[in-house]
């Protein structure tokens, strides 16, 4: 694979081979690309392979290029995957994709509210007009059999008038071959015709199992009766139906914060903060650890509002002992800023750590051992969300509604550096097991195991490796290379390597 940075290199190794939508961001956060994939491992993979970009367009080198995080999207399937893609590019307009084509553009069913009579018809582009859509929907079929099934059960009208009168009427049999309720000639009243076209509308957006059950009590009794023709076209409709019910109810999840969004959190936080503007650029802290062992932790940052993975730091806690992170959090953002500070770089507008109000003041109190006591600092109370401040007036902390976009932009920085700080410890955790296998076979002290582990880098990588490669470090003979081997690749879960020409 092309040199990505360690954070997507992780998530490119987490991707599940599942259906469903990726999305690049580029290193300010900006939505740059999105794409559909049956495989989400395969298929995102692909991207970072030195072929792809040897035969790749230089649109795709620019692309990939440019790519600094990723995220995704599972759904059920391909037709989900599609239609998820659609919405978020015409939501979010990344650059490096095109416009959906023609024989990209499936159908919707539109319901025409602003007529006299509404009716029901057929579209392949959703507007923003006023009137309410269903769908776009990957069966055209399926949307055929639905439109029919609700016009006909709701006596909707199927013809094309804008307004029907009874000169349209006496060139039309509707009402009396297509269930048609006839609302041109006075069958039915505006307003009764206004509620059928209603409960038509509702049954599209979230179905109604009264009558999908009564369907197949009909399919049933047409099967009983042998009218087995009947009984499919009930089969097909009760199935038309349900696809189409269960796509439309179905809330596409949106993974993304718009910027304006992000903005508008951070001018809410620096108000509340006291802070002489919007916190440009928000670092975040957190502490993760196995039961007072292994100590690690993390620095994520945002710019904006929005997520910089450039920007992330991890540190291991070296003057720490068993559980106390309070110290552990005042030595971390110790290292962090009496660095930033030699080094001459650009402080941040808000430093945030994961904790409370005793994690805080350790934090505080670090700083001003720096001479950085004017950074402004506060904590995030994991139980209720609570923004603890612990300001000189008094004030302890800051409770925002749930619908705060403020308390979003915080809540976002911090599920980053938790996730950050726990992936790190999980990772060391795993590599010293890994390690810990070597000595597990009778005959390797430390002074050959530290050769194995400088000679392949990892036991990982001496479970890939043939018998001669590892009979050839000194010290290992063939059968002693048989015995690393065998436990290697246990404790790896590699298989024996391939013959190499």
């Amino acid at each position: 694979m092309i040199p990505v940075s360690d954070r997507l290199r992780e998530k490119l190794a987490n991707l599940p081979d599942k259906p469903g939508c990726y999305i690049y961001r580029d290193r300010n956060g900006v939505i740059i690309y999105v794409g559909k994939a049956v495989s989400l491992r395969r298929r995102v993979q692909s991207y970072f392979r030195e072929s792809s970009l040897r035969k790749g367009s230089p649109k795709l080198r620019g692309l990939v290029h440019c790519i600094a995080d990723l995220e995704w999207l599972v759904v059920r399937n391909e037709a989900e995957a599609l239609l998820t893609e659609g919405r978020l590019i015409k939501d979010y307009r990344p650059r490096f994709n095109i416009a959906l084509r023609d024989d990209k553009r499936y159908l919707a069913l539109r319901a025409e509210t602003h007529l006299t009579f509404p009716r029901f018809s057929e579209c392949r582009i959703v507007r923003d007009d006023g009137n309410e859509y269903f769908g776009p929907f990957p069966s055209s079929t399926a949307v055929h059999i639905a439109r029919d099934f609700v016009e006909r059960r709701w006596g909707i009208r199927k013809c094309d008038a804008t307004c029907p009168d009874e000169q349209t009427h006496t060139h039309c049999h509707n009402d009396r071959i297509a269930c048609c309720s006839a609302p041109c000639t006075g069958a039915i009243s505006a307003e009764a015709y206004g509620a059928r076209f209603r409960e038509a509308c509702d049954f599209l957006r979230k179905g109604n199992p009264r009558i999908l059950a009564e369907l197949k009590q009909e399919m049933l009794a047409a099967s009983e009766a042998l009218d087995f023709e009947k009984a499919a076209q009930i089969r097909d409709t009760c199935e038309a139906l349900g696809k189409l019910v269960r796509l439309h109810a179905r809330e596409v999840p949106n993974p993304v914060q718009p910027r304006d969004r992000a903005l508008a959190g951070c001018e809410e936080l620096g108000r509340l903060l006291r802070l002489p503007g919007p916190p440009h650029v928000i670092e975040g802290f957190d502490i993760s650890h196995l039961g007072g062992t292994m100590t690690v932790a993390s620095m994520v940052s945002s710019v904006d509002g929005l997520t910089a993975p450039q920007r992330y730091r991890r540190f291991r806690i070296k003057t720490v002992e068993g559980i106390d992170d309070p110290r552990s959090m005042a030595e971390v953002v110790g290292r962090r800023y009496q660095r930033l500070h030699e080094e001459g770089g650009t402080f941040p507008d808000l430093v945030m750590v994961d904790g409370g109000i005793t994690q805080l003041r350790a934090a505080r109190a670090r700083l001003a051992e720096l001479g950085l006591g004017h950074l402004a600092v506060v904590g995030l109370a994991k139980r209720f969300e609570i923004i603890v401040v612990d300001w000189p007036d008094g004030t302890p902390e800051i409770v925002l509604p749930i619908d705060s976009e403020a308390l979003k932009v915080v809540i976002r920085l911090r599920d980053e550096a938790h996730r950050f700080a726990i992936t790190y410890n999980r990772n060391l955790r795993l590599k010293k097991i890994r390690e810990s296998a070597l000595d597990e076979i009778e005959g390797i002290g430390e002074a050959r195991k530290r050769d194995l582990l400088r000679h392949f880098g990892s036991v990982r990588r001496i479970a890939a490796a043939t018998p001669e490669e590892v009979a050839a470090v000194p010290g290992i003979g063939p059968q002693m290379a048989a015995r690393i081997l065998d436990v290697c690749r246990r404790n790896s879960g590699n298989a024996a390597p391939r013959n190499r020409v």
